[in-house]
This record gives structure tokens, C-alpha cells and sequence, in this order.
């Protein structure tokens, strides 16, 4: 068994075009920490690394002077006719409540909550402020 079997996920990126908000409603939205900063002065680049440190995940936000909008789907069938990154996906305890919490803070709505394709599962899409999509996954108690 070669060593690669034993990697764990880390993080997901986002590219960005404001740092400062997008850092912002990631930390309200999901009430993330920041866990790391870093500039490279010469590209131009930006990054903000948040956790969730109770359940271990992080999303690294990086902006880049100069940058431009990529794929901006209004919804996941939308986004897999672009190969590449479409989007990521965090579990939820519970569904409905998450979905709505996410849209006060100004989410938006792509796909309301209802049934997976993966049986016993629910699951909702909402984008971020900058149109990147977000999966909400319930699983069943």
C-alpha cells in the first residue's frame, strides 16, 4: 500500500475577488477562524486559510491582482458542462435550518432543500456572495 492511501483532505481553495468580504462572510456565514494569512508581494497574491476547528475542515480564499471571473454557474447541472473545479460541499446536522441561517447572511439560493440522489441523504445548494456553489449535505440519523 504506497503511502498516498493514507491522505487526509486538507482544504478547498476559492478564488476571490475581494478578500476582505469574501473572508468576512465565511467567517459569519460558517463561523470559521482565521487559521492563516499570507501575501506574495511579487504575483500579487492573497490568502486567508479558515477552519472549522470543532469538525476539522478549512477553505483557503485567494486573490490575485489582476484576476478575472471564471465559472460562475447558476447551478451544479450548469457547472459539470465545465470541467474543472464546480464546487464544494460541507455535512450538516440538520438541513433546513443551515440553509435558511446561510441565506440570511446573504447566500444564494440555487436549489432549496429536499432529497439526494444518494439514498438516505438530503441535500440543498446555495452560492456564495461571489456566485461560487455551495452542497449542503444532511445525512439521515
Amino acid at each position: 500500500m504506497s503511502n498516498a492511501h493514507h491522505a487526509r483532505f486538507d482544504h478547498v481553495g476559492v478564488n476571490v475577488r475581494d478578500l476582505t468580504a469574501a473572508t468576512a462572510w465565511y467567517s459569519r456565514a460558517f463561523g470559521l477562524r482565521t487559521y492563516f494569512e499570507f501575501t506574495l508581494e511579487g504575483p500579487g497574491l492573497s490568502a486567508v486559510v479558515l477552519e472549522n476547528i470543532e469538525h476539522g475542515w478549512r477553505i483557503e480564499l485567494l486573490a490575485r491582482t489582476g484576476s478575472s471571473a471564471g465559472l460562475r454557474a447558476a447551478d451544479p447541472l450548469e457547472a459539470a458542462l465545465t470541467e474543472g473545479y464546480g464546487h464544494f460541499a460541507v455535512n450538516v446536522p440538520e438541513l433546513d435550518p443551515v440553509y435558511e441561517a446561510l441565506v440570511a447572511h446573504g447566500a444564494g439560493e440555487v436549489m432549496k432543500p429536499g432529497p439526494s440522489p444518494q439514498p438516505g441523504y438530503r441535500f440543498a445548494w446555495v452560492t456564495d456572495p461571489e456566485g461560487n456553489l455551495i452542497e449542503l449535505i444532511e445525512t439521515a440519523p
